[in-house]
């Protein structure tokens, strides 16, 4: 079948199905028990319509249209849960799969983290003059060469530690709240914050003292780096969908994609609460190198697992 001819075909069942999405707004229920069911068979075909799609025309804007149309569609019709065992449902799988969603808005706000963070340490590296201006004054030392050390009290050391991603839980938020923007505050916010840890990277590269900035900030900061991403794919998932709403008119897709966001976000919180109290209790007390790069291994590493695992291969096995 051609591509117009398969449009022309199956666009007043989509067109259909969008319509029942903006009456349901998220809540099949309101179409009553014919509508419900309804609603179900048009999203199951919609799904064989974006798998035919995908094979026919790959790269073709109906392919995307009609992905965004089933994601919307999916959240309508599985995304609700009775009271009962919901905490719980989201806490083991429910958060784990939220953030796996949308991959390739993931990656590209680890892109626009790490990107920049990368530049900013080859900056550096090659002008480490200009490149400490960037770096806030009470992390300069770390230019210093042979610093075996952060030097202070033990109250210092919490200090530096808690104030290496400047104020983590309000660089979440705002990487989050900046998809409002089109999602261009998110990205505003996330390389900043890439461009501060790449230029400290850097500088101690080029000072010798890499080892002491991995020993401080390895232990919480894979962790934070982690939930910072998440929280700005977050708000570039607000963003995209005010760029590209789909069939839906766009402050509908935006209220559709604002709640799995906020859930995402409040997801993350506990995971901050981790990340702070390594931060509080683990990085002041300056651990090995190898103890430290374990300790961030584990939280990091321990969050991108149960992405995969509780994410990833569970939304696979669930899918219909």
């Amino acid at each position: 079948m051609k591509l117009n001819d398969f449009v022309a075909e199956r666009n007043p069942e989509w067109e259909a199905l969008a319509g029942e999405l903006r009456r349901a707004r998220g809540r099949p229920e309101k179409l009553g028990p014919d509508g419900a069911l309804a609603l179900g068979r048009r999203y199951r075909a919609a799904v064989a319509d974006l798998a035919y799609a995908r094979r026919r025309f790959p790269g073709d804007p109906v392919v995307g249209q009609l992905e965004q149309l089933v994601l919307t569609g999916r959240q309508a019709v599985y995304g609700r849960r009775g009271p009962s065992g919901s905490l719980l449902t989201f806490i083991t799988t429910g958060y784990w799969r939220l953030v796996a969603e949308r991959p390739t808005l993931l990656a590209a706000s680890a892109i626009a983290t790490f990107g920049p963070a990368l530049l900013a340490a080859l900056w550096a590296l090659h002008d480490p003059a200009a490149a400490i201006g960037l770096v806030p004054g009470r992390f300069q030392a770390a230019a210093h060469p042979h610093l075996h050390a952060v030097p202070g009290s033990a109250t210092t050391l919490a200090v530096f530690a808690s104030s290496i991603f400047t104020n983590n839980i309000e660089v979440t938020i705002l990487a989050f709240a900046g998809g409002l923007l089109l999602g261009l505050g998110s990205l505003v916010v996330l390389a900043y914050n890439g461009l501060m840890v790449g230029a400290l990277a850097g500088l101690t590269i080029q000072s010798g003292n890499f080892a002491v900035f991995v020993r401080y900030v390895a232990p919480h900061g894979m962790l934070e780096l982690s939930c910072i991403t998440v929280a700005g794919a977050a708000g570039l998932r607000l963003g995209w969908a005010m760029i590209d709403p789909g069939r839906l008119p766009r402050g509908e897709a935006l209220r559709l994609q604002a709640r799995p966001a906020v859930m995402t976000i409040l997801g993350t919180a506990p995971c901050l609460v981790i990340a702070g109290l390594t931060e509080g209790f683990v990085t002041p007390r300056a651990l090995a190198l190898p103890a430290a790069l374990a300790v961030g291994l584990l939280l990091g590493g321990g969050y991108w697992s149960l992405v995969w695992l509780r994410g990833v291969r569970s939304g696979r096995a669930a899918s219909p």
